[in-house]
């Protein structure tokens, strides 16, 4: 193989209770990039569809964590790679860690797959620091693992594949504005309340139990964040009415996804979700913010191979 076209989904981080550390994985939105082996040595950015992003591989979220890999693998030959972005930089879903993710992805593909999905993660992650100024992998993780996925600790990086309830589908609304990973990061408190503390883990191990158990009631009853939503909603314009509009139609739970500003909930069947998504659009088409919104189901397979060439 000397070129591979790649689908690298898009994704919720923190899952209301989880922040930093739970994530999953969306099936309908995501970018497509091209990977191809190059006589030429390093990594170049040769094309970017979508989005004005830096080409310099040393700027580029994709060509910082394919810059890792190379360092690592330290191949005779080089890449180029070609991105077609179709999620907006700082929409919440995880735009940068697509990026980070596909670059690295193909390569490891292009290279005969020396690398394992946890090391991929850790290359990847080199990439989404250069957006959010952290190294985490709660985008990370469930983009090439698919599904759900659970950070157990970044250092050593510990990644927990967690089981999907099959009739769980996404609601995602996206707000067409901006909010900075790092600027989100920067509004939140530096200490909590012990009871908040302790509501908060009690919610992370209900919803990790409800996934395992396919038990809808408690995970609607875990959705709930204490900790970073109280803060982060403040900078989302009418976060209280979505997420009003998804609960009294029937979503299981309502958050921010990732740092914003997109929003999710989560609900039991496809019917659901087309009912919640219809409220929430209703809430928004009323104001002058331009918003799309997409309804997925879990993706479990995560990243994928669209074709390759030899």
């Amino acid at each position: 193989m000397n070129e591979i076209k790649i689908f690298s989904p898009a994704t919720v981080a923190n899952v209301s209770c989880g922040f930093d550390v739970l994530g999953f994985c969306l099936d309908t939105i995501g970018d497509e990039m091209i990977i191809k082996k190059t006589n030429k040595k390093g990594i170049h950015i040769t094309k970017i569809e979508g989005y004005d992003l830096p080409y310099e591989a040393q700027k580029n979220v994709a060509g910082v964590s394919a810059l890792a890999m190379l360092e690592d693998a330290k191949p005779d030959f080089g890449f180029e790679i070609e991105i077609f972005k179709n999620i907006k930089p700082g929409s919440g879903v995880g735009s940068s860690s697509a990026s980070a993710v596909g670059s690295v992805f193909g390569m490891n593909e292009l290279l005969g797959k020396p690398y394992n999905k946890t090391q991929l993660t850790n290359f990847a992650m080199k990439g989404e620091a250069l957006a959010s100024q952290c190294e985490h992998a709660d985008n990370i993780a469930p983009a090439i693992f698919g599904g759900f996925t659970l950070v157990k600790s970044i250092a050593p990086l510990e990644v927990l594949q967690l089981p999907t309830p099959k009739n769980l589908f996404a609601v995602i609304i996206h707000p067409q504005i901006e909010i900075k990973t790092s600027e989100s990061r920067a509004i939140l408190p530096k200490k909590i309340d012990l009871k908040d503390a302790i509501t908060q883990w009690s919610n992370v191990g209900s919803l990790v139990h409800a996934l395992h158990t396919n038990d809808y009631e408690l995970l609607s009853k875990s959705l709930t964040d204490v900790v970073v939503e109280p803060f982060r909603s403040q900078l989302i314009p009418h976060f209280g009415d979505v997420r009003n509009a998804a609960l009294e139609n029937g979503a299981l739970g309502c958050g921010i996804s990732g740092s914003g500003p997109s929003i999710f909930s989560l609900c039991f069947g496809n019917e659901n979700a087309q009912n919640v998504a219809k409220a929430i659009r209703n809430v928004y088409s009323k104001t002058e913010i331009p918003f799309e919104v997409y309804v997925s189901k879990i993706n479990t397979e995560g990243i994928k191979i669209l074709n390759t060439n030899a």
